[in-house]
């Protein structure tokens, strides 16, 4: 299953690690919605064209292990949505569960940008107003995490 980037400048030029994110996007996606296996999952990412330009090393960080860890990345963001996780798009769901692991897991991208790149996948994939929503979530979710790194920047 693709999703059709509609939104997106097909000349823009994308970081390998912003293409990871992408592609990890639409791996969780199916995930979500097929309860697929994340193997059988990232072996057809892998075959997508375009796949080859994506930071592969970030891409099965954020594939694997937003999938392996997505129970306790839902209970980090949990208090900060205002629907049940079922109600959630599959869209914002996954760009939440990104997003959080992110913020989590890899203290080496500044926080700011972990929040930009889930608006921005939200955008470019998701509903209309999906991405002010990932912003509101993950700004709050950034402060619990990472209350020093915001608080430095200050």
């Amino acid at each position: 299953m693709n999703l059709k980037n509609e939104h997106a400048n097909p000349s823009k030029n994308r970081s390998p690690r912003h293409r990871a994110r992408e592609f990890a996007l639409q791996g969780i996606y199916q995930w979500l919605l097929n309860n697929e296996d994340s193997g059988v999952i990232d072996a057809h990412i892998r075959q997508a064209h375009g796949f080859e330009k994506a930071d592969r090393e970030h891409f099965d960080a954020l594939l694997h292990g937003a999938i392996n860890q997505s129970i306790q990345l839902r209970e980090d963001f949990a208090p900060f949505i205002d629907r049940s996780v079922a109600d959630l798009s599959p869209i914002e769901h996954a760009a939440l569960l990104i997003g959080s692991y992110e913020l989590k897991h890899h203290a080496e991208i500044p926080y700011r940008v972990v929040i930009n790149e889930a608006v921005e996948l939200t955008k470019s994939f998701g509903g209309q107003d999906g991405h002010k929503y990932v912003n509101g979530v993950l700004d709050k979710l950034a402060a619990r995490l990472r209350a020093t790194e915001i608080g430095a920047a200050k």
